[in-house]
């Protein structure tokens, strides 16, 4: 997407939007040659919406200074995706998965195109794109397209791509089309924060390529399109190092502090082999205040080549003192919650998550910073579940001794809300995968807390698999429990087309407020609960 996962819309909000869009001709009804109960079943991978339209035709500039026009590709399958020339979050992961779409099909990888259309309105110089296309080893393996912004925002116009700039932040809807060699787009793919999944997405896209081809080009590979299960902070395990050897992750007793990074990341912090170094001075510091030790995590699974890490740390001033690991399969990242680059996570010693800080929106801290910061996440701990007090009434208190418990399906959630009659309720549809919900759990276990004795609070996990959700509220504790759903299933209630959303219902039982979106602060949603759920209390 852009410098930072902040979307707070389901990603099938987008479809709905881009298939609004593109539904003016005929839409294609036959299945993707990968759909499948295990596809359909995986929320970190889209299957694509079919589409059989006429691809707007436009002409631009690409990374090299040269006018480039989408009909000059008839004959070839062109890959065609928007991503902002500065982004560090999905737009890396996107473009790793294009390429090796390209290189499963082998010598017919020759008749595919890849092009890339710059969505980022404050970087839009050939600069920005071939810089963007330099860090990640694609100058000479696809097209970065970009123009004056008048000209992009009419393309993005006719391919139904948003953008829009938020507190300095650029989001844009993450489209990745496949058009077929007559120039009609076929396929829509809307392309998910999930680093374990660039190879399933890589697959998918080959596999779609190789049914627009003649014969039908073997794709050299065969992943199950499962969901890849992420790897906790709570599970041990040993991953490769740097120079040789492993590094282990996971609970060790005490807590850790980890900097996930990708060598690419100096496109946008030039300084990124400086500030690698400075941070041999916080070993001291680990020392002297007794704070965790640091190992860094290169995300080898979207570095340009296994050559790639190694020619950057030869290049530093000096050896770095801290292990640097590398997570070749992506499953780390994911498991860790990593959602842009560089990424600092402080895990507590049975593998919680204790405190996270995105370097790419808020600076490189100091050391003295950075201690800090660490030293007041682990002091400053907050109780899992504090107590709602004696003389709390028996519905209420009931809710808080089942917190942090998956209990059942929809059916379960409406029997609980008849029950629950003459309290006010507020409901928080969220989900293990959804990045702004993580970020507003700890505003709900406070606010479940405090209006605990007065207000029902109750959680509904959606579109999720279980045993994430379960692992996700182990990481993520409230002081009320959730319920399994799906959005269709929630309809009886309000319709849901974003995650998170909040509902606010009365003592009456009717819905009186929905909130879209993440609450970023406290007082936001304290101020609803007060205006929604306790209104003439």
């Amino acid at each position: 997407m852009t410098k930072r996962a902040r979307s707070t819309i389901l990603w099938l909000v987008a479809v709905a939007a881009l298939v609004a869009i593109v539904s003016v001709g005929e839409i294609a009804t036959a299945p993707s040659p990968a759909a499948g109960g295990a596809l359909a079943g995986n929320p970190s991978l889209d299957p694509g919406t079919p589409l059989s339209h006429a691809a707007p035709d436009f002409t631009l500039t690409d990374q090299f200074g040269r006018r480039v026009s989408l009909h000059s590709f008839v004959g070839r399958v062109v890959i065609l995706a928007f991503n902002d020339s500065e982004c560090t979050t999905v737009c890396p992961l996107t473009t790793t998965a294009m390429v090796d779409a390209k290189r499963l099909l082998g010598a017919a990888g020759a008749h595919i195109q890849l092009l890339g259309i710059d969505a980022n309105p404050n970087a839009t110089a050939i600069n920005d794109v071939r810089a963007y296309s330099r860090a990640h080893g694609m100058l000479y393996q696809w097209r970065f397209l970009t123009a004056s912004l008048p000209q992009l925002r009419r393309v993005w116009r006719d391919y139904g791509i948003d953008v829009t700039i938020t507190q300095g932040q650029i989001d844009h809807t993450p489209a990745l089309y496949v058009i077929d060699r007559k120039g009609k787009e076929r396929r829509l793919y809307l392309t998910q924060m999930s680093y374990a999944s660039v190879p399933q997405l890589g697959q998918l896209l080959a596999q779609e390529a190789s049914s627009l081809l003649p014969g039908h080009p073997r794709v050299s590979s065969s992943l199950s399109y499962a969901q890849v299960p992420p790897i906790w902070p709570r599970t041990p395990v040993r991953v490769p190092r740097a120079g040789g050897r492993t590094v282990r992750l996971g609970p060790e007793g005490s807590p850790r502090l980890l900097l996930f990074f990708a060598t690419w990341d100096s496109e946008n912090s030039p300084d990124l082999g400086a500030q690698l170094e400075v941070l041999n001075g916080y070993r001291p510091a680990t020392e002297a205040d007794r704070l965790p030790a640091l190992t860094a995590v290169d995300e080898g699974s979207v570095e340009p080549s296994p050559g790639t890490l190694p020619k950057f740390l030869r290049s530093l001033s000096h050896p770095l003192s801290y292990p640097v690991a590398i997570d070749t399969s992506g499953r780390i990242a994911d498991g860790y919650e990593v959602q842009d680059e560089p990424w600092f996570v402080l895990i507590s010693p049975s593998g919680r998550i204790l405190w996270y800080y995105d370097v790419a929106t808020q600076g490189w801290p100091s050391l003295a910073a950075l201690t800090d910061q660490v030293h007041a996440a682990l002091t400053h701990v907050s109780p899992v579940t504090p107590s709602l007090g004696a003389g709390a009434p028996a519905p209420l208190a009931l809710l808080h001794r089942q917190a942090n418990r998956l209990l059942g399906a929809e059916s379960a959630l409406i029997a609980r809300l008849r029950s629950l009659r003459g309290y006010p309720v507020v409901i928080n549809a969220w989900a293990s995968w959804c990045m702004p919900c993580q970020e507003e759990f700890p505003l709900f276990a406070a606010a479940s807390a405090r209006y605990g004795r007065q207000v029902a609070f109750l959680g509904a996990n959606t579109q999720d698999v279980a045993s994430e959700a379960q692992a996700f509220l182990a990481r993520h504790p409230v002081g009320y429990p959730s319920y399994w759903s799906t959005i269709g299933q929630l309809a009886p209630l309000t319709p849901i087309v974003g995650l998170p959303t909040t509902l606010f219902i009365d003592r009456a039982g009717r819905i009186v407020h929905v909130h879209i979106g993440q609450y970023d602060a406290q007082g936001t949603l304290n101020e609803d609960i007060v205006s929604y759920a306790l209104a003439g209390a």
